[in-house]
């Protein structure tokens, strides 16, 4: 059955979704990239609860832990601690410092319902302050995880709401801090919420966690001479730097991980958590992708692609037919800079299965999308541009509170806007990341939307000499004091200066 988008909280029953075990190989692949007990391990909380009905997953490919809420009141309380950690694999002769939450690298899954009254619990144990931002979801501003919600070192951080989504969709959760946000994400501080909207479409869709549902958090990364993960290009490039590809944790550069599944069909939800780089992914037979969502929702109904493109910040899913293979099938990844040169190809993933019967055919349709009628809409134009290494949005530097409260973009709750977003730069690719509520886009470089770009979006790739036309409405959550951001997704721009508040007033 399809669905329409709604604009204020649901009631919908609340559907957990079965977890899944980790196999030897996984657990034994995590060790080796995380290193240490997890947090949920030492303290008893949050742990993942066994597979009751679905066949866990194999392979050497690290898949994060479920984490389960307590319940206090009717509300699933979830625990985070953000913390350090260090590895001593990932280069030989290197122990390179890393952080993660609840652990020392990444962070555990969160899965949620549609309509579910949620609180999320952050505990600050890096040595510095942090925010943690939820990244997609649509929160009030005083819980979105930006630059105000800042939590120093020791202190602990809950954010409230109740999910709001209306969409089944992959989010993800990472720090949002002003000029320390690149070196944090790199360090591996990243983790996926998962939003189940309870529509026959998506329950039709493979959704065992750990069994046929699985995240790939893909970050392209490098350590330098000096043993520590690249935040910027020119250390990226840098002759002396190793180049890795990281898929769940795990190094894709030096073995490329597994993934056996019991079942003829799989659900690969996509992350691009790369600080700078963007991945195109393909199969290395150049056999088609089956995509069926975009970053912020189902697509209206699954389609065929070739390749899928990602810039920082995007999700996607796919799902692989695996009973129409002869033989297990590889994703292949090619990883390109700012700029669109090519850094690397990698192999980053083999997946096959066990399963003799085919699989069910997927939905015909997935979603209805209602689209927004942007007639009378308010019309902004950003212009995205540079001085240098400072990074601007219509020529402001967003690098202090200062500068983002006397900039900040206004709005009401209500209101229907269209914005047009121009990449000003002839070689430099940006992307765009907004807020609160996800958007429709209207036209890339004139031409009308196709393929993904018909579906929700919170981010998009803005190529150079590019403009992208996008409208949202924004909707249930005003506040006076708290904003939401507009940025870049390349995080090293976004530290740079490119990003901008968004008050939005009742």
């Amino acid at each position: 059955m399809a669905k329409t988008r709604k604009p204020s909280n649901s009631s919908l029953t609340r559907r957990r979704i079965l977890a899944g075990a980790f196999g030897a190989g996984a657990i034994a692949a995590l060790a080796r990239i995380g290193g240490g007990t997890s947090f949920a391990e030492e303290t008893g909380t949050g742990t993942t609860e066994a597979t009751t009905t679905a066949t866990a997953a194999g392979g050497t490919l690290p898949i994060p832990d479920r984490l389960d809420p307590t319940v206090e009141d009717g509300v699933s309380v979830f625990t985070l601690q953000a913390q350090t950690g260090t590895n001593t694999s990932l280069v030989s002769g290197e122990t390179i410092n890393t952080a993660g939450y609840n652990g020392t690298l990444l962070g555990p899954t969160m899965l949620v319902s549609d309509g579910e009254p949620v609180r999320f619990d952050v505990t600050n144990s890096l040595g510095e302050a942090t925010t943690v931002h939820w990244h997609g979801l649509h929160i009030a501003p005083s819980a979105d995880g930006g630059p105000q919600n800042l939590i120093k070192d020791g202190d602990t951080w809950s954010a409230a709401t109740t999910i709001n989504q209306g969409e089944a969709c992959t989010l993800w959760y990472h720090p949002h801090g002003l000029g320390t946000t690149t070196e944090q994400v790199v360090l591996g501080l990243a983790g996926l919420l998962i939003v189940d909207d309870g529509s026959d479409a998506n329950a039709a869709l493979p959704t065992d966690y750990g069994a046929n549902d699985v995240p790939l958090i893909m970050q392209s990364t490098a350590v330098t001479s000096a043993g520590a993960f690249a935040t910027t290009n020119a250390t990226f490039t840098a002759s002396a730097s190793t180049v890795k590809f990281l898929v769940n944790g795990m190094s894709a550069t030096d073995e490329t991980p597994t993934l056996e599944v019991a079942y003829g069909r799989v659900r690969l939800r996509l992350l691009n958590a790369s600080i700078t780089d963007s991945i195109t992914l393909a199969l290395t037979d150049s056999g088609s992708l089956t995509q069926v969502a975009s970053d912020a929702g189902l697509l209206a109904e699954p389609i065929s692609i070739s390749s899928l493109r990602l810039s920082p910040g995007e999700r996607a899913e796919i799902v692989l037919d695996l009973t129409a293979a002869d033989d297990a099938v590889t994703l292949r990844a090619t990883v390109r800079n700012t700029t669109n040169g090519t850094r690397y190809t990698v192999s980053m993933l083999t997946v096959s299965s066990t399963a003799t019967e085919a699989a069910d055919n997927l939905p015909g349709t997935l979603n209805t999308i209602s689209d927004i009628d942007a007639t009378d809409a308010t019309t902004r134009t950003f212009t995205l541009s540079n001085s240098g290494a400072t990074m601007l949005i219509n020529g402001i530097a967003g690098t202090t509170m200062e500068i983002m409260d006397a900039n900040a973009v206004m709005t009401t709750v209500g209101a229907i806007e269209q914005w047009t977003i121009t990449n000003s730069s002839t070689n430099i690719y940006h992307n765009f990341h907004l807020h609160d509520v996800p958007f429709q886009v209207v036209s890339i470089g004139g031409s009308a939307p196709t393929g993904a770009n018909t579906g929700w979006r919170d981010t998009i790739e803005v190529a150079p000499s590019t403009t992208v036309v996008i409208k949202m409405q924004f909707t249930d959550y005003s506040d006076n004091e708290y904003m939401y951001m507009l940025h870049c997704h390349n995080v090293i721009h976004e530290d740079e200066g490119m990003m901008l508040g968004l008050m939005v007033m009742s």
